[in-house]
C-alpha cells in the first residue's frame, strides 16, 4: 500500500465538532506518538467493515503512543446529527477520540475523497502512509508498529491481528457486484418508464421487469434530493442484483416515527441480520437512520427483493451490495 516518501506536514484536525476524546493536536504529539486520520460516515458499509479492525489497533497501541483521531464526514444530511453519530460511536464500541467534519473543512484539509480515508502521522507530523478503502489491515497496522518503533525501538509489539472476518483472509475472492444505488434524483437509477417527479409526490407504477442495476418505485413516492420517501402506505421499492449481502440505508421520518417494513426475496437469499420472521413474513423494524442489512447470503449469487412500506415515511437513501467470498 502506499508510503510516501516526501515530506507532507498532516494538517491539523480543526474546524469540526468534538463528539469525544478532543480536540487533538498534532504538533502535541511531536516526538511522542504517532497518529491515524481515519475518515468515515457511519452508514457507509466499506467504513462499518473497516472499524472492527480500526477499534482493536486503538486498544492494541494507545499505550504505546498511537491516536487515532475518527474524522466523521456524512454522506447524507441526517448524519450531520451529533445525536446520531454518538449513537454509532456507541454501537461500534469506539472509544478513540471522534470530530463531527460536517462542513468537510477536515476533508478537504487532506485533499481527501474516498470513505474510509486512513492517514498514517508520523512523530514529526508527516504523513508517511495512506490506505482507501477496505483491505490492508495487516499492512495498515504493520505501518503503525514501524512508526511507534521509530520512536522507541524497544518496544515489544504484538503480531498483527488476525482477520476478524473469513472473507479477510487470503484466497477471498472479491466478485463483481452491483454498484451502489442511490434512491435521491440527484444520483438516482430508477428503471420506472415513465421516470421520476422531483420534489413532489407521485403515484408510480412498477412495470414488473425490472433489470439489475436500477430501482423500481410502486406505489406514492416523493423523490428528493438525497432519498426517496414513502408518502401512502403500502409504497414498495423493487431490485435486480448479484451480490452477497444486500444493504440500504434507511430512516423513517420525524413525524412518522418508526416504519415497519416487509422484505420479499426472489431465488435463494437469505435475509440479513436487521430482519426478523413474524407469521411467515420478513419484516425489519426502520426506528432510526443507518444501515439495514437486507440479505446476507454465503457466497455471491444473482437476486431480486422487494420492500413494502407497511406505513407512510420511510426514507430510503442507498444500496449497497458486498462483493467477497471465500473460494
Amino acid at each position: 500500500m502506499p508510503e510516501i516518501e516526501e515530506t507532507i506536514f498532516a494538517p491539523e484536525p480543526v474546524g469540526g465538532e468534538w463528539l469525544q476524546g478532543g480536540p487533538v493536536s498534532l504538533a502535541a504529539l511531536r516526538g511522542k506518538g504517532v497518529a491515524l486520520i481515519d475518515f468515515w460516515d457511519y452508514t457507509c458499509v466499506n467504513c462499518i467493515r473497516t472499524l472492527p479492525y480500526v477499534v482493536q489497533w486503538h486498544r492494541r497501541y494507545a499505550g504505546h503512543g498511537l491516536v487515532i483521531i475518527g474524522v466523521h464526514a456524512p454522506e447524507f444530511t441526517f448524519a450531520r446529527q451529533a445525536e446520531f453519530v454518538r449513537q454509532a460511536v456507541r454501537d461500534f464500541q469506539i472509544e478513540y477520540p471522534v470530530v463531527l467534519d460536517n462542513n468537510y473543512v477536515i476533508w478537504r484539509a487532506y485533499s481527501n475523497r474516498f470513505w474510509p480515508a486512513k492517514y498514517l502521522v508520523d512523530s514529526a507530523g508527516r504523513i508517511r502512509y495512506f490506505h482507501y478503502g477496505e483491505g490492508a489491515y495487516r499492512e495498515t497496522e504493520a505501518q503503525i508498529q514501524r512508526l511507534l518503533c521509530e520512536i522507541n525501538p524497544a518496544l515489544s509489539l504484538p503480531v498483527p491481528m488476525d482477520p476478524v472476518r473469513d472473507t479477510d483472509r487470503p484466497g477471498a475472492v472479491c466478485h463483481r457486484v452491483t454498484p451502489e444505488l442511490y434512491l435521491g434524483h440527484r444520483r438516482g437509477q430508477f428503471g420506472n418508464p415513465q421516470g421520476v417527479v422531483e420534489g413532489y409526490p407521485h403515484e408510480y407504477r412498477d412495470p414488473g421487469v425490472r433489470m439489475e442495476g436500477m430501482v423500481y418505485l410502486d406505489g406514492k413516492w416523493q423523490v428528493g434530493e438525497e432519498s426517496s420517501e414513502a408518502v401512502a402506505e403500502n409504497a414498495s421499492i423493487a431490485i435486480r442484483y448479484t451480490a452477497k449481502e444486500v444493504n440500504l440505508v434507511m430512516a423513517p421520518s420525524e413525524e412518522a416515527g418508526p416504519v415497519r417494513v416487509e422484505l420479499a426475496l426472489e431465488g435463494a437469499q437469505r435475509p440479513g441480520q436487521d430482519s426478523r420472521v413474524e407469521d411467515g413474513r420478513v419484516l425489519i423494524e426502520v426506528d432510526r437512520p443507518r444501515m439495514y442489512n437486507l440479505v446476507a447470503n454465503d457466497e455471491v449469487s444473482s437476486g431480486g427483493l422487494k420492500l413494502t412500506a407497511r406505513g407512510k415515511g420511510l426514507n430510503a437513501y442507498a444500496f449497497t451490495f458486498t462483493s467477497c467470498a471465500l473460494n
